[in-house]
C-alpha cells in the first residue's frame, strides 16, 4: 500500500508539480493551526480582549471645552 501511495506522489510530482504544490501547501494550511502553539494562546488573547473600549470626551473643536456646540460651524467662512 505503501508503495502504491509513493508511486503515486512520484508520478503527480513530476506530471503536475504545481498542482502537487498547491495540495502540499493547502494541506499545511489546514494542519498547522492544529498543532501550532501560537492557537492556544491567540485564543486566551481574544478571549480576554474587550470588544468595545472606552472613548475619552473628545470636544468638537479645541476652542469648545465642553465639546457640545457646533456653532463655530455655521460661522466658519469655509464655506462661503
Amino acid at each position: 500500500m505503501a508503495g502504491r501511495i509513493s508511486a503515486f506522489l512520484k508520478n503527480a510530482c513530476s506530471n503536475e508539480p504545481v498542482l502537487a504544490v498547491s495540495f502540499s501547501v493547502w494541506g499545511l494550511a489546514v494542519i498547522m493551526p492544529m498543532i501550532s502553539p501560537y492557537t492556544k494562546y491567540s485564543d486566551m488573547i481574544n478571549k480576554i480582549t474587550p470588544y468595545n473600549y472606552p472613548v475619552p470626551d473628545v470636544p468638537s473643536h479645541p476652542q469648545d471645552p465642553l465639546g457640545l456646540s457646533l456653532e463655530w460651524l455655521k460661522n466658519c467662512e469655509c464655506f462661503m
